[in-house]
């Protein structure tokens, strides 16, 4: 008898560890999928019908969503500009961006709750969520980009905290079910969050990668002079330089950003070696975020120099979204650490604080030697080079313009940089859709971003 009840004892505790395993898969390593998932997103527009969603502020406590009473519509006061961001939540719709990723704190019924398939919430009011964000840089960012499709993404590397994620064109999340019709149809694509899921070939911006790469893996290359006669004629394809650049050291071929030399490396290199780096920066990966991303991509089959020599200078098939960008940019001001991005500064709960983001390390880009040596570099691009125009008064800026060629029309406007550049607070890439050169139409909307963007973080 006593077997058998120890037996009984046995069995209810092997139940009972594979419910609450079965639970923290839920809960914590599938918490994200199922939150972003389409299929739940009428339920998490639903639940508000028995709480007071929790509001939405900005980092100096500015109002961004609000619900003013129990089974109330949801109130958008910055609207327009913040919808890549916040998102939006209607219950014949559903609910995105961070109304979806967070509805279940927002509405008062933590994650373990919601798992259960508890309907009801454990509070009369919802968790407040304090972003990382500045409404007014937001604001900014967007207006720069009026009119044009695009995106930008400013960042603190020390902490991967982000200032503004802006993406153009956008929506208005109050209007969306009565337009949901024909916004849903747009070929301009607003419900697409082009900072974190469009994807781009990044042009020369991509040359800090293949400069990582030279610096981490083969050093020696540094040390060589590369002459540049205005174009490469490779197999299936001729590289070309705006000019005949003659002799050329590593930091003048990036400050002229010369498609030659950089060819060359990447030939020296191989394409596994590039891979391999920009892997490093989460090329090939999933970019843990709040919002959902895009998987910035960098083939590693075996191709021929061609292929190669034009994904060494951003071109070919590697694609990347604004948002890898941004943390490879991040990873060289940041020492070569690159820190996880994020948007939810703190969750409040009856004024008090529920949670609190703490910075998390991502990855190891390159070596703090090697990032003081790309930063040098990316000075000069600033000082002498096509990013001359992102110059600061009184401030070093370190920053890499891009003009992506586009299969599908005229090519992309790309700027990425950091400041001040001998101790960096603030990253910034951008991108605006078929625009042309970057330094004339990506690097002008960088620079004032660099610029507003300073006085926010000390």
């Amino acid at each position: 008898m006593r077997a058998n009840v120890q037996r009984l004892q046995k069995v209810f505790i092997c139940v009972f560890l594979l419910i609450v395993l079965a639970l923290t898969n839920l809960t914590v390593f599938q918490r994200d999928k199922l939150m972003a998932s389409p299929y739940n997103n009428q339920r998490v527009a639903g639940w508000d019908n028995q709480s007071i969603r929790g509001g939405i502020f900005d980092r100096h406590g500015e109002v961004l969503a609000v619900t003013d009473k129990k089974g109330g519509p949801r109130v958008y006061p910055a609207g327009y500009d913040l919808a890549p961001i916040i998102g939006y939540l209607d219950p014949k719709i559903g609910a995105a961006g961070l109304e979806a990723r967070y509805g279940a704190e927002l509405s008062g019924r933590p994650p373990f709750w919601a798992a259960l398939g508890l309907n009801f919430p454990l509070a009369v009011q919802g968790e407040d969520l304090v972003l990382t964000v500045s409404l007014s840089l937001q604001r900014e960012a967007m207006r720069l980009l009026a009119g044009r499709r695009g995106a930008a993404i400013v960042l603190d590397p020390r902490t991967g905290a982000v200032l503004a994620l802006a993406s153009q064109p956008s929506f208005e999340p109050s209007k969306l079910a009565k337009q949901w019709e024909s916004i849903s149809h747009d070929k301009a694509a607003p419900l697409l969050n082009r900072a974190t899921q469009g994807l781009y070939p990044p042009g020369s911006t991509l040359k800090v990668v293949t400069l990582a790469a030279v610096l981490s893996q083969r050093p020696e290359l540094a040390a060589n002079n590369y002459h540049c006669p205005g174009q490469l004629t490779l197999p299936g394809y001729t590289v070309h330089c705006s000019q005949a650049h003659g002799e050329l050291d590593l930091a003048s071929a990036l400050a002229v950003s010369c498609n030659v030399t950089f060819s060359q490396l990447g030939l020296k290199l191989g394409n596994n070696a590039l891979a391999k780096q920009a892997e490093r920066a989460f090329f090939n990966n999933d970019i843990p975020f709040e919002l959902p991303t895009a998987k910035s991509s960098w083939p590693q089959q075996n191709v021929g120099d061609g292929e190669t020599a034009q994904r060494a200078i951003g071109q070919g098939q590697v694609l990347t979204t604004p948002l890898q960008m941004a943390l490879v940019t991040a990873g060289i001001a940041n020492g070569g650490m690159i820190y996880q991005p994020y948007l939810v500064q703190e969750r409040r709960l009856g004024g008090r604080i529920s949670a609190r983001t703490k910075p998390q390390k991502m990855a190891e880009f390159v070596s703090p030697k090697v990032a003081a040596a790309i930063t040098d570099m990316m000075i000069e691009v600033t000082k002498h080079g096509t990013g001359r125009g992102a110059a600061l008064s009184e401030i070093k800026v370190a920053g890499k313009t891009g003009t992506a060629e586009n299969p599908h029309g005229a090519p992309h406007a790309w700027y990425i940089g950091f400041a001040p550049a001998e101790k960096p607070r603030v990253v910034v890439a951008v991108i605006v859709e078929n625009a042309g050169s970057g330094a004339a139409a990506a690097l002008p909307l960088a620079r004032t971003l660099l610029q507003l963007a300073l006085k926010e973080v000390s």
